[in-house]
């Protein structure tokens, strides 16, 4: 006996083995069909073993080709098995390349039976005995090859591809786990056929003298498969352990279930929708007022418990879970049986029978009186407050609106209920709202909406009113809204445009005033290019008069009337801008060209007072905005009145002027060397009629600070260390403004 006696017959038996063993497990699970082709591949594997070792014991060429020519339906059993394999583990439908392998290899077996002696050879002429494995011989063929041999070549080649291509489909998966058993099982078989076939056709061919044997390969390729079958059998027995120990977790969870419901006052439910009959627990039944049971309650004595109003509510939120979106939600009054009413939701699914079929409603019921309550308090405040009041979701659609609202808006409240805030815009704003708003609802904060008088709203009938708004996020049951606190501010910008129109008369009567208290020393100021006019006149006809006309004295004293007249014109320019009365113009302006208009207006009144004017600009001043008319106003008062304080001063009579910027603001010092301002004074001054001039009605520094302040910058004084007071009038730099 040699090592091949021992060798197949082992192979032969453990295929036997293992093919008798998975078809035990498939007679035990007849829905796991891979179990029956594998008992079929490893039965086809021992008729192979037993064929090869017949053949290489065979004794004569007759014998050889009739044992070969029994094993290629061996062969082919195994190709169609092994394919029905790959397709049913891996899923993968019908496959054009794996019925072609199919196709041929069974196809080949009518030349197999038809032609030469077999598939392989077309005439065996004779046997060589070779050793192998060092133990005895055995017989190899000698002979001519069939041509029919390609279709089995073909057969392999085709299985091959139907191979690579499984392992292609599969990796397409994304799957690591099958991406693994695609390679282990397709790869090894792929192999395994590949090295057999090649093996077989040198030997026919006479490349090589061995033994027409290929079923190491294939004992190869059952090895592999009973490995992943035997994987997928520990992994269904670790599975099977999995679900008992999930099915023990199950019940302990449904037990704290029902104990956290009990403790966060939840009751659970079923509605039986073909008996139409209900199930609560206990803590269900109490907030029902049924007795605790596990006994069903049928639907007539359910409903005697229900509002009468909320009835057909109830029953349109069953029609949309069973008939649309399988999800129930319903709140309603339920009539306590000591009398008394309290407000209940349901939440719940439609659990579906295996055809499909509503079979029952399961979820939760919890009380929900006090959170109803708080709505109804909430509603209450809403409505009676003073200003508009318009809730909206995340969507802009209206929630909730006050009586107030439908008195700026000219809609009623069914109107607005359920419509888009969009509606009560401008028609040039809805896009941009939406944008807005969308941001908004990411991170909702408290604040205002827009610039008060920027923000307009659109009445019912199409007219425009401007709107002041408070935006408030709240969150009710999860869902975000926004509640908007509006106020109509048209009569109150009415107000501010009048109170604007008088402080701008009183101002313009201040300017006039404190014009007509230096009206010497601009009558002395126009009175000099005048007589200068007069007098260069007078001359030029002088020069005219000669013989002959001297013409360069007469151009000499014209020049000087246009001078003189450019002079007078400057000075009436600057009086008339003080004087004319005008809309308020807010402008960019050079604060140091107002500071030097002004003390150009005033140089005679310098004159005539004794005073010398010290000028120190900051000429990196920044721009400000402001009204140049009503700025000029502000510089000649404080100018005027730090003169006046110098008025019975003997000697010193200096006024120092000067601007300079910091953080952002430009202010302007007018410092004079006068007797000061008495420290309680230093803020009464600027109140109304407080003066200390006795013939002054003291507007001039109220009408100051109102100026200031509409410029956004502010007035102030303070006293010098050694005598007189410094006035600072202090503005935003480069900043426009508001109304």
């Amino acid at each position: 006996m040699n090592g091949i006696d021992l060798i197949w017959p082992m192979m032969g038996a453990a295929s036997l083995m293992l093919g008798l063993i998975h078809l035990t497990i498939w007679a035990r699970q007849r829905e796991n069909v891979a179990h029956l082709i594998f008992s079929v591949v490893a039965l086809s594997v021992v008729a192979l073993a037993l064929c090869e070792l017949l053949a290489m014991q065979a004794k004569t060429p007759d014998q050889y080709a009739s044992v070969l020519r029994w094993a290629h339906p061996a062969v082919a059993v195994l190709v169609v098995s092994l394919v029905a394999f790959v397709q049913t583990q891996f899923h993968l439908g019908r496959s054009w390349l794996g019925l072609t392998a199919c196709t041929l290899r069974v196809g080949s077996l009518v030349p197999n039976f038809t032609t030469g002696v077999n598939l392989n050879f077309e005439r065996i002429t004779a046997l060589e005995h070779i050793e192998i494995l060092g133990h005895g011989s055995v017989a190899t063929p000698v002979g001519d090859p069939n041509p029919w041999m390609i279709m089995g070549q073909l057969s392999n080649l085709f299985l091959l591809l139907f191979l690579l291509r499984s392992i292609a489909a599969v990796w397409r998966r994304q799957d690591l786990h099958e991406r693994r058993r695609a390679l282990l099982v397709c790869g090894s078989i792929a192999v395994f056929v590949a090295f057999s076939s090649v093996w077989a056709a040198i030997v026919v061919l006479g490349w090589i003298s061995g033994p027409m044997t290929v079923n190491v390969s294939f004992f190869g390729i059952v090895l592999v498969m009973s490995y992943e079958l035997g994987g997928e059998v520990l992994r269904a027995a670790k599975l099977a352990r999995s679900l008992t120990k999930s099915e023990s977790d199950l019940r302990d969870s449904e037990k704290q279930m029902a104990l956290a419901a009990k403790a966060a006052g939840l009751g659970l439910w079923n509605w039986d929708l073909e008996s139409d009959d209900f199930w609560f627990t206990s803590q269900g039944s109490d907030l029902l007022g049924f007795p605790s049971t596990d006994e069903r309650i049928g639907r007539e004595h359910v409903i005697t418990r229900i509002h009468a109003d909320d009835l057909k509510m109830m029953r349109k939120a069953r029609e949309t879970a069973v008939n649309g979106t399988g999800v129930f939600f319903c709140e309603f009054r339920l009539l306590a049986p000591s009398g008394g009413t309290r407000w209940l939701t349901v939440n719940g699914e439609v659990k579906y029978s295996p055809d499909g079929r509503a079979k029952c409603l399961h979820g939760v019921i919890y009380d929900i009186t006090e959170r109803r309550q708080a709505d109804e308090r909430f509603r209450l405040v809403v409505e009676g407050a003073q200003t508009a009041m318009i809730m909206a979701d995340s969507n802009g659609n209206i929630a909730l609106a006050n009586l107030q609202a439908e008195k700026v808006f000219g809609y009623s409240r069914e109107e607005l209920l359920g419509s888009s805030v969009d509606m009560l815009l401008p028609d040039n704003a809805g896009a941009s709202h939406a944008r807005k708003r969308a941001g908004y609802m990411k991170s909702p904060v408290t604040r205002p909406m827009g610039v008060a008088g920027d923000v307009f709203g659109r009445r019912k009938d199409g007219t425009l009113v401007p709107l002041e708004i408070g935006l408030t996020p709240l969150s009710v049951s999860g869902d975000m809204f926004v509640l908007a606190s509006i106020v109509d501010i048209g009569e109150r910008l009415r107000s501010e445009q009048e109170i604007a129109l008088q402080r701008d008369e009183v101002a313009h009567l201040a300017r006039v005033a404190i014009l007509g208290e230096i009206s010497g020393s601009l009558a002395h100021e126009l009175n000099q290019p005048l007589t200068s006019i007069l007098s260069n006149a007078q001359a030029a006809l002088r020069f005219l008069g000669h013989s002959p006309p001297n013409l360069d004295e007469v151009r000499d004293s014209l020049t000087q009337i246009v001078d003189s007249d450019k002079r007078a014109s400057e000075v009436i320019r600057r009086l008339r801008a003080m004087l004319r009365k005008e809309r308020v113009d807010h402008q960019k302006l050079e604060l140091n060209g107002i500071v030097r208009d002004v003390v150009n207006l005033l140089d005679s009144d310098f004159l005539s007072r004794n005073i010398s004017v010290i000028l120190e600009l900051d000429s990196s001043l920044p721009f400000i905005y402001g009204d140049r008319v009503q700025l000029q106003q502000v510089l000649l008062n404080l100018i005027v009145n730090g003169c006046d304080a110098m008025r019975n001063m003997q000697t010193g009579r200096t006024l120092r002027i000067s601007t300079s910027t910091n953080d952002g603001t430009v202010t302007v010092s007018v410092n004079d060397l006068g007797h000061g301002i008495p420290a309680d004074d230093l803020e009464r001054i600027f109140m109304p009629f407080i003066t200390s001039k006795p013939e002054g009605i003291g507007l001039g520094l109220a009408i100051c600070g109102t100026i200031a302040r509409t410029h956004r910058g502010k007035l102030w004084a303070t006293n010098n260390e050694g005598r007189g007071a410094t006035f600072h009038f202090q503005l935003p730099a480069d900043v426009k403004p508001g109304p």
